[in-house]
């Protein structure tokens, strides 16, 4: 084995000859912002009275597809983008191992700022009207206003998906969209508003309940249509129908009960796979994660919306 320098003969080294031992010290560079590897940013929409939208915007290397590029459309762009582009990046390069069919293109629908939630803006964006007005969640906010789901649908459709397809080749047959909570309500609205502008729709924890379940007439309308080869994924973590065992000992473990009774998340998103399931041209699948809280169960949600978009079939 070949013998170590002693300190003595380190300490006669010059200088550069330490740092060629010492490669760390050679590369060392300052700190800078980390990156989001293949992805971009663009504002959009927006005007005097609202702040544009944060997109990002991720396409994987390669070759396009010869139909164009598969996209999957993410609710909340600011929590969980990151974690749906990691998903593409470690999975769709290698078929044989995950299932995936090919590579996708990842959007992510957020709001300037670096916090995951936006709350004012998504209770507004993401509720069917006819919606309300609640008190401020601050001392001297803005009002809490809901019901803009159809505004929000129009720029997704007319502004956004455009704006896309100026940056990428994309496939029209093959574009999904998540959401979560209220962004998986969103979903199941813009599911009954417009069943063909989007091939999956996957909804994760939807708050139906919102509202005295008013997004259950938004359904009554798409059972009247005739929809045409729409893909439904609904999602509910299983600690949403019983509290997780640190719940089960928080001092506050009776209100956390009856909020679940209230909300009934996973009751009532089994009720709506049934329901969506018997309208002729649609296909509707529900997934109950296992040891999953309402706020824990996005990790999986998104591994699971990406194999239901994705996976090759047969």
């Amino acid at each position: 084995m070949k013998a170590l320098p002693s300190r003595r003969r380190l300490a006669a080294l010059p200088a550069a000859a330490w740092l060629l031992l010492k490669p760390s010290l050679a590369h060392a560079t300052a700190d800078e912002p980390a990156r989001l590897t293949g992805a971009v940013a663009f504002d959009l929409g927006g005007n005097g009275q609202q702040v544009p939208w944060r997109i990002t915007l991720y396409v994987p290397p390669g070759e396009v597809p010869a139909d164009g590029w598969p996209v999957l459309y993410l609710l909340d762009g600011n929590a969980v983008t990151a974690t749906a582009i990691d998903i593409e990046r470690v999975q769709a390069p290698y078929p044989d191992a995950t299932g995936i069919a090919t590579r996708f293109v990842v959007v992510g629908i957020g709001y300037p700022g670096d916090d995951p939630y936006d709350g004012l803006r998504r209770s507004w964006d993401y509720t069917p009207p006819p919606g309300r007005s609640y008190p401020p969640a601050q001392l001297g906010g803005p009002p809490i206003r809901t019901g803009g789901a159809d505004a929000f649908l129009r720029f997704v459709l007319d502004d956004l998906r455009p704006a896309i397809a100026r940056r990428c080749r994309v496939d029209p047959s093959r574009q999904a969209v998540f959401g979560h909570s209220f962004g998986g309500l969103f979903v199941l609205h813009a599911l009954a508003r417009a069943p063909a502008a989007f091939s999956h729709w996957i909804a994760a924890s939807p708050s139906i309940y919102w509202e005295d379940a008013v997004v259950l007439e938004s359904i009554a309308e798409l059972e009247k249509a005739s929809p045409n080869g729409a893909r439904v994924l609904l999602l509910a973590g299983a600690y949403e129908e019983a509290l997780a065992p640190f719940q089960r000992v928080a001092p506050d473990h009776e209100a956390r009960r009856a909020r679940l009774a209230s909300t009934r998340t996973v009751e009532l998103t089994r009720a709506m796979t049934e329901r969506l399931s018997r309208i002729s041209g649609v296909t509707s699948t529900f997934s109950l994660i296992p040891g999953r809280t309402h706020m824990t169960v996005l990790p999986e949600a998104l591994n699971e919306a990406v194999a239901f978009f994705m996976q090759r079939s047969g």
